[in-house]
């Protein structure tokens, strides 16, 4: 059975890729991006056939690079602007059961209260848009399935919502529109993140009628929620630096320098329902699923941000 990832590129599509060759034979693994060079030659001698394609391929180019390929592993388009994410990821989904697809495992986020179709937060929309619209065509299509895979909020990302990018010199005040003892994170690692996705995929991949998670959707959140106290807390242990929060409104929080910069114009704005999505809790939601189908304990939060801050 054919396996296909779809962008094979950037930190979940490469740690994904990475443990599914260890897990697969190469020689049934088809890896899709816009630059198929920079797939790591010894992967290519060991039979891993590359394509070339982007998001931003017609429908009949993406088409035919998912022809031949049995069960893909469609990772969503990096943005937070709806409507446009919408409408790339569903021009990929309608290619991907056009070419003969038989099962689409799709990256989504766990950015919404658990197996919820709603949320609070844009940057949740696309991905239910997605969802839906999966699940619509395996209705219509017999021969297609699905699984939704929920993927938690990265541990190694929270300095982009904390408002600092560099883990060895932070800040001593967080300015944050949210009190410390608030809801909170469910953080996970973003390389666990990737192994978990590619466990799943060769689960189905080896016997498609004893997956357990075939229509469904599967949440990978960490461990526990923490609250920004807590999350804080970690990060001045690790750095050996008092670090305080700071509650602000939310118009200060976006009109700090280095979040506009992060964000730029287009995507700013998306920051006002991701932070109503927090203070509701729609980000704290915690399952025992990724330790599940690692098969161990998920690696706890303060270790990712300890190794972070060496």
């Amino acid at each position: 059975m054919r396996v296909g990832i779809f962008p094979a590129s950037g930190g979940l599509g490469t740690s994904t890729y990475t443990n599914l060759l260890s897990q697969v034979p190469n020689n049934q693994v088809t890896l899709i991006n816009r630059y198929p060079e920079k797939v790591p030659k010894k992967y290519v001698e060991n039979g891993v056939t590359v394509r070339q394609a982007s998001y931003e391929s017609s429908a009949e180019e993406l088409q035919a690079v998912f022809t031949g390929v049995d069960v893909l592993f469609l990772i969503s388009f990096p943005s937070s602007v709806h409507l446009y994410r919408t409408k790339v990821q569903t021009k990929a989904l309608d290619a991907a059961q056009k070419a003969g697809v038989k099962h689409i495992f799709y990256s989504s986020l766990a950015f919404a209260s658990i197996n919820a179709e709603s949320a609070k937060a844009e940057v949740m929309a696309a991905h239910l848009d997605s969802e839906a619209h999966l699940k619509e065509l395996a209705r219509t299509n017999s021969g297609l399935s699905w699984t939704s895979i929920r993927e938690g909020l990265y541990s190694e990302s929270f300095p982009v919502y904390a408002g600092f990018q560099d883990f060895k010199n932070p800040p001593s005040t967080i300015r944050i529109p949210q009190e410390g003892n608030g809801f909170g994170v469910s953080w996970a690692k973003q390389d666990e993140l990737g192994e978990a996705s590619a466990r799943l995929i060769a689960s189905y991949a080896k016997s498609p009628s004893a997956f357990k998670y075939t229509n469904k959707i599967v949440t990978l959140s960490g461990p526990k929620s923490w609250t920004w106290a807590e999350t804080v807390e970690v990060l001045s242990r690790a750095t050996g630096k008092d670090i305080n929060i700071q509650a602000v409104s939310l118009e200060e929080y976006k009109s700090l320098p280095q979040i506009k910069a992060y964000f730029g114009t287009e995507q700013i704005n998306t920051l006002d329902t991701a932070w109503q999505a927090i203070r509701a809790g729609e980000a704290a939601g915690v399952t025992t699923s990724l330790g599940e189908i690692l098969g161990r304990d998920a690696e706890p939060f303060e270790k990712t941000i300890e190794e972070f801050a060496k």
